[in-house]
């Protein structure tokens, strides 16, 4: 009997797949941070057009500040100069801080201003020395004094700023409704309305003024920070960078399949 070679099978070599776990997440990134970008694009008209608007209402005639303040109607008043007169309450002056201003450690000084038949408002003074920090509520005129502030809305504490103590006079931060409380609330006429004192001076004399623990005010200038033009230039590049990524992964997928024999 004739033996009959037994023939070996026919092996085919498996392809790879087009479409992988790997592929489909470095498509779908490109696509994720380009429309970041474009959110970031967005973000950034806005809040320049934000930051035109503060700087007009800024640069406009200073207003008198009402007897009885509309708190409702601040946020849209923020920024704006108002005049107003008043004599101080040193007893319920906070210092806020620490703050460093050019290298130097110190506080703000807030001061309730009592005026005559109208609301008490809270005035950051601006920056005192840490040296000179506590002795700095003597230099609070005792008479009635005209001030020149601009008008702000409450701070936002950002998740690693302490908790305030009123009890201890320790103040991270400008919760304006606590300080105002402090200052006797609403019983004795004090509304939790938070001015800036604007202080036009010279180098010479912000130095002079330090030196002596009299409070340096804040510059009549918007400080509303814009990062919204490097998040744009960031998502971006990195869209950029991703979808180059993707045509090499995906050219490498095609010539490897190219050699594969059918």
């Amino acid at each position: 009997m004739e033996s009959t070679a037994s023939t070996p099978p026919a092996y085919t070599t498996k392809r790879e797949r087009w479409i992988t776990p790997t592929m489909v997440l470095v498509g779908i990134i490109p696509i994720f941070t380009f429309a970041l970008g474009t959110w970031q694009v967005k973000r950034l008209k806005w809040k320049v057009a934000l930051i035109d608007e503060l700087e007009e209402k800024l640069h406009r005639e200073p207003m008198t500040l009402p007897k009885r303040v509309n708190l409702s109607a601040i946020p849209d008043f923020a920024y704006r100069k108002v005049m107003f007169k008043g004599r101080w309450d040193p007893e319920h002056a906070v210092l806020l801080g620490p703050r460093v201003r050019n290298g130097t450690n110190g506080y703000h000084l807030v001061v309730p201003l009592v005026r005559e038949n109208g609301s008490t408002v809270l005035v950051d003074r601006g920056f005192v020395t840490k040296e000179l920090a506590d002795s700095c509520k003597k230099h609070l005129e005792s008479g009635e004094v005209q001030v020149l502030g601009m008008l702000r809305t409450s701070h936002v504490r950002n998740t690693f700023t302490p908790d305030n103590h009123p009890e201890k006079g320790e103040w991270y931060w400008a919760d304006v409704d606590a300080m105002a409380e402090h200052a006797g609330g609403e019983k004795a006429g004090v509304q939790p309305v938070y001015i800036e004192e604007i202080f036009e001076g010279h180098a010479g004399e912000i130095s002079s003024r330090l030196s002596r623990g009299i409070p340096v005010g804040r510059a009549p200038i918007v400080d509303v920070r814009n990062s919204h033009a490097s998040y744009v230039a960031t998502w971006y590049a990195l869209s950029a960078f991703t979808s180059v990524m993707f045509i090499r992964l995906l050219m490498k997928q095609r010539q490897a399949r190219m050699r594969v024999p059918r």
